[in-house]
């Protein structure tokens, strides 16, 4: 496994947040991470990158114990993408993505024709030439957050970690950013592991899905084994039909409402 916790815990204070958590993703796999608000997807991704320490367990990279890295290392290896970005607003495409070359020279060191040409890869491979020259401020939310996403590529990371990436996006920029993160899992074998809210999205661009409850594990496998109705109901106290897609074999899943008889009425109704 390229990177993976054994019985993670991780605490607020006297909240235990993150208990005994133990999960991994590997070389070419998109893994999504999923779970009710609370359950403790993001403190978890915070210890996997070294932004948390963990009170109890370890983070491992290639089977090497990585909490005592050096933060300069481990982003040689590990990058994330936060929930919530802000840019100056004079700051170009390239301005940005530049700051993703970072972890590979010292403060005081001169970026290098190395750094411009890992640059120019990321905003290739996130298809942002023709804005690289545009203020960050001036794109739409979904080329904005590909801006994002080139600046953790330009570290030219073998791990790509994702806090809720679709978040503030409407429906068409959401599955823009994921095609884009899948295109680069599958064309450069990068690990993905990110956490999503939305189960079709999750369902739909995943190899295996790990499901968090009040901190702990309470799946992981596939679409297929982990997204099923009674899983559905116990973690999120939702009733829900799953059903296969047609056309891939991945489960389609359709929220019931907790009351039918709780449905706005109809104009007639409305007049009685």
């Amino acid at each position: 496994m390229l990177l993976e916790s054994r019985g993670l815990v991780v605490s607020y204070g006297s909240d235990r947040v993150v208990d005994d958590v133990s999960l991994g993703v590997d070389t070419g796999e998109v893994v999504s991470l999923i779970g009710p608000n609370g359950s403790g997807k993001s403190t978890v991704l915070k210890a996997l990158n070294g932004r948390l320490s963990p009170g109890a367990g370890s983070v491992l990279i290639d089977g090497e114990d990585s909490t005592t890295w050096p933060s300069r290392r481990r982003a040689q290896t590990i990058g994330m993408l936060n929930q919530v970005n802000a840019a100056p607003p004079d700051m170009t495409v390239r301005e940005l993505v530049g700051y993703g070359r970072h972890p590979h020279r010292r403060w005081y060191e001169r970026a290098t024709a190395d750094d411009a040409d890992a640059v120019d890869w990321a905003i290739a491979h996130t298809e942002l030439e023709k804005f690289a020259d545009r203020p960050v401020t001036q794109l739409s939310g979904g080329e904005a957050q590909r801006a994002w996403l080139a600046m953790v590529l330009a570290q030219r990371p073998r791990v790509l970690l994702l806090d809720e990436p679709t978040t503030y996006l409407d429906i068409a920029h959401q599955h823009e950013v994921l095609e884009v993160v899948t295109a680069l899992n599958r064309s450069l074998g990068i690990a993905v592991l990110m956490v999503l809210h939305d189960l079709g999205q999750a369902a739909a661009f995943s190899d295996r899905i790990v499901t968090l409850s009040s901190g702990r594990v309470v799946a992981d496998g596939s679409p297929t084994e982990v997204l099923t109705p009674d899983l559905i109901r116990a973690v999120y106290g939702m009733n829900a039909e799953v059903t296969a897609d047609p056309a891939t074999g991945r489960p389609r899943i359709h929220l019931l409402r907790h009351r039918q008889d709780a449905a706005v009425p109809s104009p007639e109704e409305k007049t009685l």
